[in-house]
C-alpha cells in the first residue's frame, strides 16, 4: 500500500510538472555544454521551428482527448501549401482573404471527411486518416506537378516570415490559437464533452452526449489547425510546395504524448502540448548546436517518444 501510495505520489509531481522539470534540465544541459544556445537568436529560431508543430499539434490534443487520433495533418499541409500559394498568385490586387478562406476550407472539408468515415461509417481510425494522407499527399503531387509554386506576394509572405517588434507572426498566431482552444477545451459545454468521450464514451452516451457530432468535431477541428500552420509555413518559406508538412503529425503526436496527455483519451491540456512540443524542439537545437548527425537526432527522439508511451501505460495503470 506504501508503495502505491508513493507511485501516485512520483505520478501526480510528473502530470503536474514533469515534462516543464525536462524541459528546465535540458535547458540548463545545453547552456552549459554549448556556447550559443542562450542567446537571443537561438531561442527565437526553436520558437519558430516550433510553431508550426504546435499549431498541428493543437488539433492532435483535442483528437487525442476525445479518444482519437489523426495521421493526414502532414499531407493537409502539402495540399494547402500548393493551393494557398496558387491563390494567392490569382487573387485580384494579392488580397490575402482568398488564401485564407481556401485554407480553412480545405481543412474543414479534410477534417468531416475523415470524421466522418471513423464515426458515421465505422472505419478504424489508423486505416481512415493513413489513407487520406495518401490522398492528399498524392493530390498535393498532382496539382502542382510535383514543382514548388513560386513568387508569391510580400503580403502572404509576410504572414509566415514577417515579426511584430522581436515577435515572429507566427508566433503571435500561435499564442491567440492556443488561447482560443485552452478556453474552448476547459469552459465550454463542448470542450467537457470532449473530456468525457475520451475518459469513457459509453458514460458519456447515457448522459446525452452526442460522441459522433463532437468527434466529428474533433477531426474537424484538427484539419483547420493543420491547414492553418500549412499557409502559414508555406508563406514563411516563400512558395508553396507538395511535400511541405512530412511527418509533421508524429512530430504533433510525439510533442503531446510527451507532454502527458494520454493516448486512451480524456486526459490533456495546452500547457501539456507546449511543454512536449519544446522538448523535441529543444532536443532537436541542442543536437544541432552539438553537430550530432540528423539519424542520431531521430534515434533520441524516437526513445523518448518510446519513454513517454510507457510513462502514460504506467499512469494509465496506477489510476486504477
Amino acid at each position: 500500500m506504501k508503495d502505491r501510495s508513493m507511485k501516485e505520489k512520483i505520478m501526480y509531481i510528473y502530470n503536474k510538472a514533469g515534462v516543464f522539470i525536462i524541459l528546465l534540465l535540458m535547458m540548463v544541459i545545453l547552456t552549459i555544454l554549448t556556447n550559443t544556445f542562450l542567446t537571443g537568436n537561438n531561442l527565437i529560431n526553436i520558437v519558430r521551428q516550433v510553431t508550426f508543430w504546435a499549431i498541428i499539434g493543437l488539433g492532435a490534443l483535442v483528437t487525442l482527448i476525445g479518444g482519437d487520433f489523426d495521421l493526414s495533418p502532414g499531407s493537409v499541409v502539402g495540399l494547402v501549401s500548393v493551393l494557398s500559394a496558387m491563390t494567392i498568385q490569382t487573387s485580384v490586387g494579392n488580397s490575402l482573404a482568398m488564401p485564407i478562406l481556401t485554407t480553412l476550407a480545405i481543412g474543414a472539408a479534410v477534417g468531416f471527411v475523415n470524421g466522418g468515415l471513423i464515426d458515421y461509417l465505422r472505419m478504424p481510425a489508423f486505416i481512415a486518416t493513413l489513407g487520406t494522407q495518401l490522398l492528399l499527399r498524392g493530390l498535393a503531387l498532382y496539382i502542382s506537378n510535383g514543382r514548388p509554386v513560386s513568387n508569391l506576394d510580400s503580403k502572404f509572405t509576410y504572414l509566415g516570415g514577417g515579426s511584430i517588434g522581436v515577435i515572429p507572426v507566427p508566433v503571435i498566431i500561435l499564442v491567440i490559437l492556443s488561447a482560443f482552444t485552452w478556453y474552448l477545451l476547459k469552459y465550454t459545454r463542448l470542450g467537457r464533452h470532449i473530456y468525457a468521450i475520451g475518459g469513457n464514451a459509453q458514460a458519456a452516451v447515457v448522459s446525452g452526449v452526442n460522441v459522433k457530432a463532437v468527434k466529428l468535431f474533433t477531426y474537424v477541428y484538427a484539419g483547420i489547425m493543420a491547414a492553418i500552420a500549412g499557409m502559414l509555413l508555406t508563406a514563411r518559406v516563400a512558395s508553396g510546395q507538395p511535400g511541405l508538412g512530412e511527418s509533421f503529425e508524429m512530430k504533433a503526436i510525439s510533442g503531446c504524448v510527451i507532454g502527458g496527455v494520454s493516448l486512451s483519451g480524456g486526459i490533456g491540456s495546452v500547457y501539456s502540448l507546449i511543454c512536449g512540443i519544446l522538448v523535441i524542439g529543444v532536443l532537436n537545437n541542442g543536437m544541432d548546436l552539438m553537430n550530432i548527425s540528423g539519424y542520431m537526432q531521430q534515434i533520441a527522439e524516437g526513445l523518448i517518444l518510446i519513454l513517454a508511451v510507457l510513462l502514460d501505460v504506467f499512469r494509465s495503470r496506477t489510476s486504477k
